[in-house]
């Protein structure tokens, strides 16, 4: 089949590869894809959402090039979706991240010309950098001329972006999504793909995977490692009804899981596509035979290789743990290890 000529990079996004992972868990009656976000240009599913909240803007003139600065908090994935698009565009981006950021994402985005404002101290209160991202975000947009705040914890246009993600998983599988797992940070994700499930009345039941530590499904404020999924703070956007079912699940799980895809399906995933994986092995004895089940992979572990894919860093957090992947018949779920 002959592939269209794309009329320039962006025109990339979306339509990502649906792929089956047959050796992902040994002995499991029923079938598992995983959704790979990391084909879009920018490496994840968030160049769905910076598209979706800059696009129309850029277009109408609201977002003019010399004139106009986009400002954005962002651990790195949505802050590389609108790097490019403002790279494409010509317009300034002042992006606003923490200690969190992996050194790769921010020399990712020194590449695209961003201008970087790294916050270095916690909120006293939840003890996280969020409150502290998003103060620097209101301090920077009232003090620069011509700002744009996408805001994707509020703006409708994140979770719009996704009722395309699921439609094209629906459409791959003709509406046979029994089980979808979905990882949670500022809620657009899930909150598109369960549009589209309850627009169209599909039997999918919609998994919640949150981080230990983040207060996103009503949990203690904890530490936590990895950027990428759950938060300290709970964004207007989300809403935890829309979940039918919640895994949490803490660093060490997703490391394991992560290190698990590389070994058993060649997958280098991020963080938060461990953290699905893990949520997958949690439930999988719950998971009737037969079924079709279907993780969102939000993007690739490049980002990851100081951390969990680096065996000094893993050995310093979590001690001598490489049994927990090595073992050919471990379940994913740690604590059966």
């Amino acid at each position: 089949m002959k592939q269209p000529v794309l009329r320039g990079i962006l025109d990339g996004v979306g339509n990502t590869h649906l792929v089956e992972l047959g050796g992902l868990l040994p002995r499991f009656g029923s079938r598992v894809f995983a959704k790979l976000e990391a084909f879009n240009p920018g490496g994840s599913v968030k160049d769905r959402s910076a598209l979706s909240m800059l696009l129309g803007r850029i277009r109408s003139g609201e977002l003019v090039p010399g004139r106009s600065t986009v400002v954005e908090s962002s651990s790195g994935n949505l802050a590389i979706g609108i790097a490019q698009i403002c790279r494409y565009f010509g317009i300034d981006f002042i992006c606003v991240v923490d200690p969190k950021t992996t050194q790769q994402n921010l020399a990712i985005l020194r590449a695209y010309r961003v201008t970087v404002e790294m916050v270095t101290e916690v909120d006293p209160d939840t003890r996280a950098y969020l409150p502290v991202r998003l103060a620097r975000v209101r301090e920077l947009v009232a003090a620069t001329p011509g700002a744009y705040w996408p805001n994707q914890y509020a703006n409708p246009l994140n979770p719009r972006a996704h009722v395309q993600t699921m439609r094209e998983i629906a459409e791959a599988l003709d509406d046979r999504v029994d089980y979808l797992f979905c990882s949670t940070g500022t809620g657009g994700t899930m909150t598109g793909c369960a549009q589209y499930i309850r627009e169209r009345g599909l039997p999918t039941t919609l998994v919640g995977v949150d981080a230990m530590g983040s207060v996103l499904f009503g949990g203690p404020s904890g530490p936590r490692l990895l950027p990428g999924h759950g938060a300290a703070i709970k964004p207007p956007l989300f809403d935890p009804t829309l979940a039918d079912e919640v895994v949490l699940v803490n660093d060490l799980e997703c490391v394991v899981a992560c290190r698990t895809l590389t070994h058993r399906e060649a997958i280098l995933a991020g963080g938060s596509s461990g953290a699905v994986t893990a949520a997958l092995g949690k439930m999988a004895d719950r998971i009737p035979a037969g079924s079709n089940c279907v993780m969102i992979f939000p993007d690739r572990g490049d980002r990851y290789l100081d951390t969990i894919y680096s065996d000094d860093w893993v050995r310093a957090h979590f001690g001598e743990v490489s049994h927990l992947w090595n073992e050919p018949e471990h379940t994913l779920a740690v604590g059966a290890c």
